[in-house]
């Protein structure tokens, strides 16, 4: 190891601006159930931006300081600010997960054993070049497998893993998923195909249907369509889905959802109830893209749940049986089911650049960036 150790950082400060630099900081040394990671390869997910940017106003960001060490600074609406008063002031490290390998280890058997060895890493500060985490942050990945192959090998395969097994743990038998084509869509394909459970794909564009009619997909529908209520509640009809995931949030999606799901349950019913179904429908929203307010048209009776969806409350639900099954699954399959591809890789000071800031802001399909620290 160097004594060289550059983090990734993003503060808010009280006079409402938003700060994203590089920190150098000190090389970690490990606890007796601790590893010291060389980070390597580390995603931009969407839960990643949401740190880094917070709630600022990307619009107004202005580059300052050297090629080698940007500054980047943003203003903070002022409506925001009360509700960030926890982060004001404090260098927060970004980046949720990354892969790389072990390069020294405490004294305990389980980190001693994974000394030399490449590991997934979760628990957040990803960007940056040395990372010291706990053993049960760790994931070793199968001989052979890149720190590249491996970089996503929590947020998003937990995260589709977690959807199936929350479907399963509250009694529904098949899934609705929202802005589908994603990454984590895309996964969630693989995984429901794989174990013969029936996926209904929301997407907003042709080629996005193409995409994943192409993977295998057996229902896909455009919300941009002028038949899109139609379809979606044929495509209920014929797979009984009662349970929905929502990246978007904002906007009327979910109630169109919900919508869709009575109409396609009392299509036979015969005798009107003011109440409507008894069958619950549940609807989560997992992500922001939209950050509008969420709008419910309230035609689909009692029986229902608009909840938030949050990877590591979900993990907590389903207990640790579940969950360590999980993980091995994904360390068997991360270059298969799991596997995630990128469109560019940046270093941690070409992240802070406003060409790749206003790239990988766009949360557009198909346009993943990778973080690779050692560049």
């Amino acid at each position: 190891m160097t004594d060289k150790n550059i983090q990734l950082t993003s503060t808010i400060s009280e006079d409402n601006k938003l700060t994203l630099a590089l920190q150098e900081i000190d090389m970690p040394q490990p606890g007796a159930d601790e590893v010291v990671v060389r980070i390597e390869a580390a995603p931009l997910n969407p839960s990643d931006l949401g740190v880094m940017f917070s709630a600022a106003n990307m619009a107004t960001a202005v580059q300052s300081g050297t090629d080698e060490n940007p500054v980047i600074t943003a203003d903070v609406p002022a409506q925001f600010m009360p509700s960030l008063k926890t982060r004001v002031g404090k260098a927060t490290p970004v980046g949720n997960e990354g892969a790389g390998t072990v390069v020294a280890a405490g004294s305990s058997d389980a980190a001693q054993a994974l000394m030399g060895k490449t590991v997934a890493v979760i628990g957040g500060g990803t960007y940056r070049q040395y990372h010291c985490v706990n053993v049960q942050s760790c994931l070793e990945l199968k001989e052979g497998t890149t720190a590249k192959e491996g970089a996503s090998s929590f947020v998003n395969p937990l995260t589709a893993l977690a959807m199936v097994e929350t479907m399963r743990a509250e009694g529904h038998k098949a899934i609705i998923h929202a802005a589908a084509a994603s990454s984590l869509g895309q996964m969630l394909n693989r995984i429901c195909m794989a174990d013969g459970i029936d996926l209904i794909n929301i997407v907003r564009r042709d080629e996005q249907e193409t995409l994943l009619r192409d993977m295998g997909a057996k229902y896909v529908v455009n919300s941009s369509s002028d038949n899109f209520i139609a379809d979606l509640t044929a495509a209920i009809i014929e797979t009984g889905a009662t349970i929905s995931f929502d990246p978007i949030g904002g906007g009327q999606l979910s109630s169109d959802i919900l919508n869709c799901m009575e109409t396609a349950i009392t299509r036979d019913v015969e005798e009107y109830s003011v109440y409507g179904s008894d069958t619950f429908k549940q609807a989560y929203i997992y992500g922001a893209l939209n950050r509008g307010p969420i709008t419910l048209n309230r035609n689909f009776g009692f029986a229902w749940g608009v909840n938030g969806f949050l990877l590591f409350n979900a993990l907590g639900k389903l207990g640790t049986k579940t969950v360590m099954s999980m993980r091995k699954r994904v360390a068997e399959e991360i270059t298969t089911t799991f596997a995630s591809s990128y469109t560019h890789e940046v270093s941690l000071a070409e992240a802070l650049k406003l060409q790749s800031i206003a790239a990988y802001g766009k949360q557009a399909t198909g346009e993943k960036y990778l973080i690779t620290p050692q560049g």
